[in-house]
């Protein structure tokens, strides 16, 4: 075991949470507290390494003129992909239907979820910036604290050598949290397990009752995102081959799923991405957590698939410029999201209200929402990590082994 790498741990413990959970069903609760524990560590370092490896990232970067095209194409992909993404939900929705044929009757007419306030444009906006960062930091609001890192690591830059002890500090600082998830991380094959069981063991095959065809349509949407986007842009921007990716991203995915959390996942996607893609430190540092908190790929195909879900139960039909309103929502609703507690159920019940729509049937998709949001997870982080890499590729921070062996090639040849 000792020779086997941590991704083959994880998929180990992986398989065997699903076995346990399998065969001892509900019994198998009572190792919840495992997978528990492991979730509140890796909660524990997200804050810090966020804070300490951005703003040791961009000042790393150096070039102000550099940061800022970086950070526009960070936005520009993110948000970009998150539009598309949408638009994919929405097709595969209308293609396959999840809505027809479902008894009203059989959907529980009560929901303990209450819809929450629903924030204007410029309460979102304003929402991101944090007015006492001390408090963004204690509260754990990743995306003020993106925003207060971003600030101080271009002060870091513009301060030039006067700034070294900042420097040492946030460069030490990283290397003492990538450490400290190096050692939470060596018990993640446990966890995982723990975390995997209890999902199988409490869910079971009850997941595929009237939300069953639902579920199956908000996978094939997810595909659907990889085969329609992500091959193209691996193939013919980030130029990555297909085998490698799938091969390296599979170590990830086997964290999502049993997390459900981006955030919690960013370790093992940062640490994939610098050592099996070969991105540079900085670029990586700097994008992955932006990514893990804005870039929400996967959520929108589940919004949008659940509105249209919802619809065609109804038998309500909706006009094209109310479907185009539902991506742009989603769009603006993953940005904002991190600020607003309650997580995808709560989001969901917001788009309802907007769009007028009844919100029974939220009650039951909280029931199966974590079955779906392990695919929403390894989806939002896989499109950080497809974005950064043609990030990477365009601002040459890359460094392609097998393009290098193909050149030395060429030339003996």
């Amino acid at each position: 075991m000792k020779k086997l790498g941590l991704g083959t741990k994880v998929f180990i413990g992986f398989v065997i949470g699903i076995l346990l959970g399998l065969i001892f069903k509900e019994k198998i609760l009572i190792i919840k507290p495992i997978g528990d524990i492991f979730l509140t560590l890796i909660k524990m370092i997200v804050v810090p390494l966020i804070f300490f490896s951005i703003t040791s990232g961009i000042f790393s970067i150096g070039d102000v003129q550099k940061l800022k095209k970086i950070g526009t194409k960070t936005l520009i992909y993110y948000i970009g992909t998150t539009l598309i993404a949408g638009g994919i939900g929405l097709l595969v929705a209308h293609i396959f239907k999840p809505g027809n044929g479902i008894d009203i009757d059989s959907i529980k007419t009560s929901s303990e979820y209450k819809a929450a306030n629903i924030p204007t444009f410029g309460e979102t906006i304003l929402g991101l910036f944090p007015s006492n960062p001390v408090q963004a930091l204690a509260e754990g609001n990743l995306m003020q604290i993106i925003i207060f890192s971003i600030f101080l690591g271009i002060s870091i830059v513009l301060v030039g050598n006067k700034s070294v002890t900042f420097r040492h500090f946030f460069e030490e600082g990283t290397q003492v949290m990538y450490k400290m998830t190096g050692i939470i991380m060596a018990f993640s094959p446990i966890g995982v397990a723990a975390l995997m069981a209890c999902t199988i063991g409490e869910y079971g095959l009850k997941i595929f009752g009237p939300l069953g065809k639902f579920i199956l349509v908000d996978y094939i949407g997810l595909i659907s995102v990889i085969i329609l986007m992500y091959l193209f842009m691996l193939k013919f921007i980030a130029k990555i081959p297909l085998s490698k990716f799938f091969k390296s991203i599979g170590k990830i995915w086997v964290v999502t799923a049993s997390t459900t959390s981006s955030s919690g996942t960013l370790p093992v996607t940062i640490s994939v991405t610098k050592e099996d893609f070969k991105v540079k430190e900085e670029l990586a540092q700097f994008t992955l957590p932006i990514g893990a908190t804005m870039n929400m790929n996967g959520a929108v195909v589940y919004y949008s698939a659940a509105i249209i879900f919802v619809s065609q139960i109804y038998g309500i039909d909706m006009p094209i410029s109310q479907q185009l309103l539902v991506i742009l929502m989603t769009t603006l609703i993953s940005v904002g999201s991190p600020g607003i507690p309650g997580g995808g159920i709560v989001m969901t019940i917001m788009l309802l209200t907007t769009l007028g729509l009844p919100m029974e049937i939220v009650g039951m998709i909280a029931g199966i929402y974590r079955i779906i949001d392990m695919g929403h997870t390894s989806l939002n982080v896989t499109g950080d990590v497809v974005s950064t890499l043609c990030i990477a590729r365009s601002e040459n921070m890359i460094e392609d082994e097998q393009l290098n062996v193909n050149k030395i090639n060429d030339i003996k040849y």
